[in-house]
């Protein structure tokens, strides 16, 4: 059975008397501890998928399911220990008046889990960054090491399934690779599930087994990794 199943989703977005139909009718299903890629010109849809999954896009029809089971409506903590998003951009991502130490944190704070100091300086280490950096403050972070925090926060509650909303597009190329080997490499070591977004048919190449193609809101094509080739 499929750990995350996406049967004829729709998004819909009405905006100044219009109705946007961002997602049309897709289905998906991701094995567990699979990678799975979308790709697509910019407004294809992609990115809406990751965010109905999260709750952050309205659901106007079909479902979507996790280990066999619906998800809640709204979320809630459960949801949010078992799946976490990176986002683009980790320059927007991360809230510039605190600490790399409080970004970390707070997500243990908000589920009453205990042991926060081993946890976060466990975190920074898993990403490759010096424990010295739980003080600083994003803006002293390069856009590599603050994806690579971003990355961190979300590997907090220990989920088994991270949504990758183009976690690379934002960074200098010669940083990209650096990222998507530790992704991968956390994919490995967790035994981690993966839904990735991105335009980049190389990168998709590099980390997943299937993709999914997408034009206008619409599935075009699944493909496999040797598809690819």
């Amino acid at each position: 059975m499929a750990f995350i199943e996406i049967e004829n989703l729709s998004v819909t977005f009405h905006a100044k008397g219009r109705h946007v139909r961002a997602v049309e009718g897709v289905s998906l299903s991701v094995e567990e501890k699979g990678s799975f890629g979308l790709v697509g010109e910019s407004g294809s849809g992609k990115s809406t998928i990751l965010r109905a999954i999260c709750g952050l896009a309205p659901v106007t029809g079909g479902s979507i399911r996790i280990g066999g089971a619906p998800v809640p409506t709204p979320r809630g903590r459960a949801f949010a220990a078992q799946v976490q998003m990176v986002f683009q951009d980790p320059y927007a991502s991360l809230h510039p008046r605190h600490t790399i130490d409080r970004v970390l944190s707070e997500p243990l704070a908000i589920h009453g889990a205990g042991d926060a100091d081993r946890r976060v300086m466990q975190a920074l280490t898993d990403v490759g960054l010096p424990t010295s950096f739980r003080f600083r403050y994003p803006h002293q972070l390069s856009g590599g090491q603050r994806q690579r925090v971003a990355i961190a926060r979300a590997l907090m509650l220990e989920p088994k399934i991270l949504l990758l909303d183009e976690p690379t597009s934002a960074l200098d190329a010669s940083v990209q690779a650096e990222t998507l080997n530790l992704l991968a490499r956390l994919r490995a070591e967790r035994g981690l599930t993966f839904l990735m977004v991105s335009h980049d048919l190389a990168v998709i190449d590099h980390m997943c087994d299937r993709v999914l193609v997408m034009q206008h809101g619409r599935a075009v094509e699944e493909l496999s990794r040797e598809d690819l080739a």
